[in-house]
């Protein structure tokens, strides 16, 4: 990377293609993963979504000691843990354990958003019975509740009249890096407020992304965690060894998005040809040429321009990419070769 490059990490949704079991997912997951490793990238990322024909980072935490296990340097984390879907403390015990596992590797991202589907956020937070219809509204005191159990000297919690020591592990040395994710100004404001680290889902909606970045920096207020602003923002990409090919491997995410955005049956990911060969309906292609315009799509030297430029529009020096190259038929399905590329080329 020149002097001049972003710092890049990665993001990864698991994606499951119409040729892939859950088992292939996870393999090419890892091999993925290695690769961004011995390419240099920063950190690794792996999402939550529920009840998704194409996406497979249900469980972040089992999916970041996975990742973790086959990687040596990398900081491994969750873009994000969507907090109100889970008990506050079954999230600190569980990257407390990370943090102990894999000290100073460990990345903690917390969104507020359900991740999912009505039907299950009810069953992610009542089939277990301990979190609330509330858990949105009370996001603030949750993410508080986090950052104190995992703090190695616990904290006190009043019950019945008396005081009680919790701790999320015996004796932590170390705590993970705590991010709010977001993509309006709501996690903004509150990351300035509490003096964490903000990141930006660009790959999800590009817009209101200058809004509030700038909100989060102007309202800021330090921290013993953090003494300035720290942020970043994802971002999709697809990049080939040319134009064309880019855009043929990025056309069964953007099929997908459209699927999502239009309240469409969701399937598993098509393949290129598949994805060629499918019918558009006029009425969607405009949203495919603004998605398209978001994302990072082209050849190595196009990639790596517009990742600079996204970087300067924004002030960030780390930018998140979330590789969408599809497969062609025949493509190994414990594999995603042109994911592999993509990071391979805007690293180069």
């Amino acid at each position: 990377m020149s002097s001049t490059a972003p710092a890049l990490s990665v993001l990864d949704l698991v994606p499951v293609r119409s040729d892939q079991s859950t088992s292939d997912a996870l393999g090419a997951m890892l091999d993925l993963a290695r690769a961004a490793d011995d390419l240099g990238y920063r950190r690794f990322w792996v999402a939550e979504h529920h009840n998704m024909a194409a996406i497979a980072s249900t469980n972040p935490p089992v999916l970041i000691a996975m990742i973790a296990a086959a990687t040596q340097r990398l900081r491994v984390g969750s873009g994000g843990v969507m907090l109100p879907n889970h008990a506050p403390l079954v999230v600190a015990e569980q990257f407390a354990l990370l943090e102990a596992a894999y000290p100073d590797r460990i990345d903690l991202g917390i969104g507020r958003a359900p991740g999912t589907d009505p039907v299950t956020s009810w069953a992610l937070r009542h089939g277990a019975g301990g979190v609330s219809d509330e858990a949105v509204n009370r996001f603030p005191e949750y993410v508080d509740n986090v950052l104190a159990m995992m703090e190695p000297s616990g904290v006190g919690l009043a019950l019945q009249g008396r005081q009680h020591l919790l701790k999320a592990t015996p004796e932590a040395r170390s705590v993970p890096r705590i991010w709010l994710l977001g993509s309006s100004d709501y996690s903004a404001r509150l990351a300035a407020e509490k003096g964490m680290p903000y990141v930006f889902a660009h790959h999800f909606s590009g817009q209101g992304a200058a809004e509030a970045l700038d909100l989060y920096r102007s309202h800021f207020r330090p921290s013993p965690e953090l003494a300035e602003p720290r942020t970043f923002l994802t971002v999709n990409a697809a990049v080939a060894e040319t134009t064309e090919e880019a855009e043929r491997l990025a056309l069964p995410q953007l099929l997908q998005m459209v699927a999502l955005r239009t309240g469409q049956p969701l399937t598993a990911q098509l393949t290129v040809e598949e994805a060629l060969a499918a019918e558009v309906p006029d009425a969607h292609r405009g949203l495919i040429d603004a998605m398209r315009t978001r994302w990072v799509i082209g050849d190595a030297e196009q990639g790596r321009a517009q990742l600079a430029d996204l970087a300067a529009s924004y002030g960030v020096d780390e930018v998140m990419v979330n590789p969408v190259a599809g497969a062609t038929a025949g493509t190994a399905t414990d594999a995603s070769p042109a994911r592999v590329d993509t990071l391979r080329l805007l690293a180069a």
